[in-house]
């Protein structure tokens, strides 16, 4: 019997109040084996971003060595983790905060690995005021844009500044003249071949458009890199890494020469995002379940609770979708609700007030803001439950 069948998942969580969001290790191994292998020669970061709960984290370290540092979104979330025992922590986006700083600043000074995020030579000084103070050196990281510009479009996302050597090279040299901050590694996130879909259902035409986009943007972000690896070279700097991409990259940054660890984070969850990749395909580890409370009309059943909606811009695709019992869907005017959520059914499998409906949720580590832990199963039971970030009394962002 598949382990995505809804009697399993039913029979796994009878008795479970509901809502609540589990994790199915056996999936979710599955899915750090192919990521591991599909990483090539490369190693691997994880995004915690898209992991959000520190026994999933352990786990994936433990499961292979390809697996190799944490990228963290937040610094009191890195001050965390270190506490927690983890290190070679890369943040993947600058901050400003002193008090963070200075605890970083601590931590460094006891011997922790934690990797700052730069694009500004405002951002190297105020990090040099801080480390000059503590007596330490701080290793950086600079962050260089990777997205691509077309006429009237600009692929990608708005992050660094600094999309060319030319406009690195200052950043570079005023790090390189500081005796308090030193260049550890650089990073470029290509988030128009990384995170955005190619295969979405019912857009051919834009799917055909995107794959031409991505194809193009690829040549260009593996040249933009490697000028300015050249140019860091030049100027006799050691990089202890080069960080690329995300799971939706994969196939394209491990085949840079320059590129020494990719990013990967959603993959792990496989959230409802990742199924319109034509590339390749992960289990769905993660989801929610929240419970039928009503029947107002045949083929109609409603949810208490279901509206745990994703960032981004609006649309349909941030929504949480049913997931089993297989046959159904949202109605168009209502979505996901706040306080409930009523679905259409046309599947063939009984259902009654009080029964369970499963959903995957559109992006991966959004879940975990929405409940305190993750049930963990394998082998067709319940085998421990994951505290996530909010289940330990933690909100960074």
């Amino acid at each position: 019997m598949s382990v995505s069948e809804y009697g399993h998942y039913r029979r796994v969580f009878e008795g479970l109040p509901t809502p609540f969001a589990y994790l199915d290790l056996d999936l979710f191994d599955a899915n750090a084996r192919a990521i591991a292998e599909a990483a090539g020669n490369k190693s691997v970061r994880i995004a915690s971003k898209s992991i959000r709960c520190v026994d999933a984290l352990r786990r994936i370290l433990a499961s292979s060595s390809v697996f190799q540092g944490i990228m963290c979104f937040a610094g009191k979330e890195a001050i965390m983790l270190a506490e927690q025992g983890f290190d070679d922590l890369l943040l993947g986006y600058p901050i400003w905060n002193a008090g963070e700083l200075e605890d970083i600043a601590r931590l460094i000074g006891e011997g922790r690995t934690i990797v700052l995020m730069v694009d500004s030579a405002e951002q190297v000084e105020h990090i040099e005021r801080i480390a000059r103070a503590a007596g330490v050196q701080v290793p950086v990281c600079l962050d260089i844009d990777m997205s691509s510009s077309y006429p009237g479009l600009r692929f990608g996302v708005w992050r660094s500044p600094l999309g060319s050597w030319a406009q690195a090279a200052p950043v570079v040299q005023r790090i390189a003249a500081s005796k308090h901050v030193r260049l550890d590694g650089i990073m470029g996130y290509e988030a128009q071949i990384a995170g955005l879909g190619d295969n979405v259902p019912g857009q051919a035409l834009q799917n055909r458009v995107i794959r031409l986009l991505k194809k193009r943007s690829i040549v260009e972000v593996a040249r933009r890199r490697a000028e300015v690896l050249e140019g860091i070279r030049s100027l006799g700097l050691p990089l202890r890494f080069v960080n690329a991409g995300g799971t939706g990259s994969f196939s394209s940054s491990r085949l840079e020469p320059g590129v020494t660890e990719i990013t990967a984070g959603s993959g792990f969850y496989s959230p409802l995002l990742f199924d319109a990749y034509r590339s390749f395909r992960y289990e769905p580890a993660a989801g929610f379940a929240v419970s039928i409370v009503r029947r107002p009309a045949p083929g109609v059943f409603t949810c208490l609770g279901g509206g745990y909606v994703a960032s981004g811009s609006p649309g349909d695709e941030k929504l949480p979708k049913p997931y089993l019992p297989a046959g159904l869907s949202l109605m168009a005017r209502e979505g996901a609700g706040e306080v409930q959520t009523p679905l259409r059914y046309a599947g063939s499998e009984p259902l009654g007030i009080g029964d369970p409906v499963f959903f995957r949720h559109a992006k991966a580590g959004e879940l975990c803001e929405r409940f305190s832990s993750l049930h963990a199963v394998a082998d067709g039971r319940i085998v421990a439950e994951y505290r996530t970030y909010r289940g330990t009394g933690e909100c960074f962002l």
